[in-house]
């Protein structure tokens, strides 16, 4: 193998034609009697109320252990919310309708499973990974490396470096997109009047009102950004069901009510439920904008708050009455 040219050897080929990751399917379905589309759309509603539902039994269990992870007390939950819990989950199975069949329009069945050419897809990468290599190491260092691990290369970019750089990327265009929407409803006294105030009858937030909000928002917010992240990242109809289904138990947790410390989604990022928490307290309302995965907008713009900044500003508001 050269700089100039990416070659493999028939042991090479027969690596990258035969090897597949644990979570590579076959089957043109996952599920045999439901379209891969069909999953992506059904796969947010039942995690939602998987994940919501978990939530729940631990608000009504009375474990007298969990008082301590418990951001409010239980009875905060009814004497400062303006809505009720059946208002929240007949809201929520609106959107959800709306956003399965705006869904059903959207997305396309695809092919998938022993339909797709991977080791020509992979082949294809070649030239590029060549580049990459000779510009980074040299080419005499970049082309031994190819000589020597060039299929492990093309194997762990493929089925492991690209799939995880379009999470990622998807990820950022849903904060991006929520971020600057969300903070507008905020800004704009029209908008949030007319439409993100529904969101914040929730003064305690619990798992299932997540995504209690007015129609045309949750639209707009969590279906658009949705959709604009998988066509902005070029996912697969699989890849999509992951980024939904994790943005969406993401999304639950925010608002579940608790810190938990064996939560793995509330210790991977700062932006989890006691950071979500404080926006929907008054003195927290013009901040932490961000949702659902990071706070670097917030951090960038200077709307993040922490709770010893809640401490600070409530000290200065006595002082100045």
């Amino acid at each position: 193998m050269t700089s100039a040219a990416f070659t493999l050897n028939p042991s090479q080929l027969h690596y990258l034609s035969t090897a597949r990751p644990f979570y590579y399917s076959p089957r043109s379905e996952l599920i045999s009697w439901a379209p891969d589309h069909y999953v992506a759309l059904a796969a947010p509603v039942v995690t939602y109320w998987v994940a919501s539902l978990f939530f729940h039994f631990l608000d009504i269990s009375e474990w007298r252990w969990l008082d301590r992870y418990r951001i409010h007390e239980s009875a905060e939950v009814k004497s400062r919310n303006l809505v009720t819990r059946w208002q929240v989950v007949r809201a929520v199975l609106l959107q959800q309708i709306v956003q399965s069949i705006l869904g059903y329009f959207w997305m396309e069945e695809a092919v998938a499973g022993a339909g797709v050419d991977h080791l020509g897809n992979m082949l294809r990468l070649g030239p590029a990974l060549t580049r990459v290599m000779t510009l980074t190491l040299g080419s005499k260092t970049g082309g031994r490396l190819l000589d020597k691990d060039g299929a492990l290369l093309l194997y762990t970019l493929y089925w492991w470096g690209i799939p995880a750089g379009r999470f990622m990327f998807g990820t950022f265009i849903i904060d991006t997109w929520q971020y600057f929407l969300h903070r507008g409803m905020h800004m704009n006294t029209w908008l949030y009047k007319q439409f993100h105030s529904v969101h914040h009858r929730l003064y305690v937030p619990y798992a299932f009102g997540a995504l209690y909000n007015h129609p045309l928002e949750g639209f707009l917010l969590d279906t658009l950004s949705g959709a604009i992240a998988e066509a902005a990242a070029g996912m697969s109809t699989r890849e999509a069901v992951v980024l939904f289904s994790i943005s969406t138990l993401k999304t639950v947790d925010d608002h579940c009510g608790y810190r938990l410390p064996f939560d793995p989604l509330q210790f991977l990022t700062s932006n989890n439920a006691d950071y979500h928490d404080i926006h929907h307290q008054r003195i927290g309302i013009k901040s932490n904008f961000a949702q659902p995965f990071y706070v670097h907008w917030d951090a960038l713009l200077g709307t993040r708050m922490t709770r010893r900044d809640m401490e600070l500003r409530r000290e200065k508001q006595k002082k100045a009455q």
